[in-house]
């Protein structure tokens, strides 16, 4: 079996990223795309790993933790709350996939 990616760093930093590209640049898009092809390799590495409903479920944590920041932001200003959000996502992908790793098929 293919070894596994660290998902519980990548996921988190990823959206660390995302938000750095789009505040450096000023172009959200591109933060934007970041994210995109990030959830993506993440969410294909899920599925490959840990099965269809854990990949489901890891990427709707991912988007869940990206739609949150926005209203945290306002309250706890924008960096902070990527920060905040990135350590919840991290935290997760961690205990789903690299705590108990998933059995050879």
């Amino acid at each position: 079996m293919p070894r596994a990616h660290p998902t519980w760093l990548i996921a988190p930093l990823s959206l660390i990223v995302g938000f750095g590209v789009a505040d450096v640049t000023g172009v959200r898009p591109l933060g934007g795309i970041v994210l995109f092809l990030a959830a993506l390799w993440c969410g294909l590495e899920w599925r490959r790993t840990r099965g269809l409903p854990v990949a489901l479920g890891l990427v709707a944590v991912y988007l869940l933790a990206f739609g949150l920041s926005h209203p945290l932001g306002k309250a706890i200003d924008s960096w902070p709350a990527v920060v905040l959000v990135s350590l919840v996502v991290g935290a997760i992908v961690w205990a789903a996939t690299a705590k108990h790793p998933r059995a050879a098929l």
